[in-house]
């Protein structure tokens, strides 16, 4: 993995996203939306990242533009540092629990685009906190699969706390990631097409 920058300015936001193997750089995160920086520092601590994420946004009128636009820059710029992910392990998947919540996610580092949300729908869980819908924890892991061009599904399969399903759904994510990163102990690209791009 290498360091990559990504910086994406739109009428509705400006995101500035450094990526590095964690020692690199020190993770830094600050967002206007508190709950994103809790789910970003999450992931570069239990992915074994170093990131650091400037953004702003027009969070006045909602918190979705700056979270799916942190997500595609996010995703951008894992993509870029992994460049032609020659040997790395390409996959990965863990289970995490949090209380009455269990999350499963599962990587696949393959070039295309694909993301699987199988979250059932539950009135305890509209919000993780008074300010932060849980429909923005799937819109975030959507943008992260298609711009960083993967394969991720990702399953609740207990839960009822909005704010637990949240968390676990995180660190699953970040520890599938931080599998399917990991070198492969060969130089080789894991694909039988002898590429993954």
């Amino acid at each position: 993995m290498n360091p990559a920058i990504v910086e994406r300015t739109t009428r509705e936001t400006s995101i500035r996203v450094e990526l590095a193997p964690a020692g690199r750089i020190a993770t830094k995160i600050r967002t206007p939306v508190g709950f994103l920086d809790h789910m970003l520092d999450t992931i570069a601590r239990h992915a074994g990242l170093g990131l650091a994420v400037e953004a702003s946004g027009d969070v006045q009128i909602d918190f979705h533009h700056t979270v799916e636009d942190t997500g595609l820059a996010f995703g951008e710029a894992l993509e870029k540092a992994l460049g032609d992910k020659r040997g790395i392990r390409r996959f990965g998947h863990a289970y995490v629990p949090l209380d009455e919540s269990l999350a499963r996610a599962v990587v696949d580092l393959s070039g295309r685009p694909y993301f699987a949300w199988d979250v059932p729908f539950d009135r305890e869980m509209l919000l993780v906190t008074p300010e932060f819908p849980f429909a923005l924890v799937e819109e975030f892991f959507k943008s992260v699969s298609y711009r960083g061009r993967f394969n991720l599904h990702v399953a609740l399969l207990s839960g009822r706390n909005g704010h637990h399903a949240a968390e676990a759904i995180t660190k699953a994510f970040a520890r599938a990631l931080r599998d399917a990163i990991a070198p492969s102990g060969d130089d080789a690209i894991a694909s039988t097409k002898g590429t993954l791009q």
